[in-house]
């Protein structure tokens, strides 16, 4: 289940100020060794340590081929490839160079089959978070009703709805707490901010 809280945009010189947009909360991030344990759960004849040693290899495998000059692509997940930093132009060919104009190497990845969005928002159910690090979050202050209604929840091929009352946060079964985010960069998660 995908938790939001309704977030408003606060900055002046946005075409949306005023406005407001879900916001997904992250209840916790979990590590190599958490997807290792969490994967070993999963009828697996393989140890959290055999797992956690071929992701570790993988990962620094695909670093091997990106770094030179290959796009590694994961089925279902995403298509792994560098990118460049450009610190400026260049007047012309000749004035290049690498340490003047190029300021590093970037890490890009593309969703792919199963993580694409197209796939998500047909798996994905959403439901309005009312309690996320055991406050209660500012939206929510002012509703009513005790406990979770599942059936207010959906995905957002249906659209979106807010669900009543509130909400212990476990829902997700993570067991972690949730957290609200801060975007940096808030047109990233406004309507028509990008994927």
């Amino acid at each position: 289940m995908v938790r939001y809280i309704l977030q408003q945009i606060k900055i002046t010189s946005s075409k949306a100020y005023g406005k407001w947009y879900a916001k997904n909360v992250v209840e916790e991030t979990i590590d190599l060794d958490g997807l290792s344990e969490h994967m070993s759960h999963h009828n697996s004849p393989y140890s959290k340590g055999v797992i956690k040693g071929l992701l570790t290899d993988m990962i620094q495998c695909i670093k091997e081929l990106l770094l030179q000059g290959m796009n590694v692509k994961i089925d279902d997940l995403a298509i792994f490839s560098l990118g460049i930093k450009n610190k400026l132009a260049a007047a012309t060919e000749e004035d290049f160079t690498v340490s003047k104009n190029i300021e590093g190497v970037k890490l890009k990845a593309r969703a792919t089959g199963e993580l694409m969005s197209k796939s998500l928002n047909l798996d994905a159910t959403l439901k309005k978070a009312t309690f996320v690090n055991g406050k209660i979050t500012p939206a929510a202050s002012g509703e009513s009703g005790s406990g979770t209604n599942p059936s207010a929840s959906n995905s957002p091929s249906t659209g979106p709805s807010a669900s009543s009352g509130t909400d212990s946060g476990t829902d997700s079964g993570t067991g972690g707490s949730g957290i609200i985010p801060t975007p940096t960069d808030p047109e990233d998660d406004q309507p028509g901010g990008g994927d």
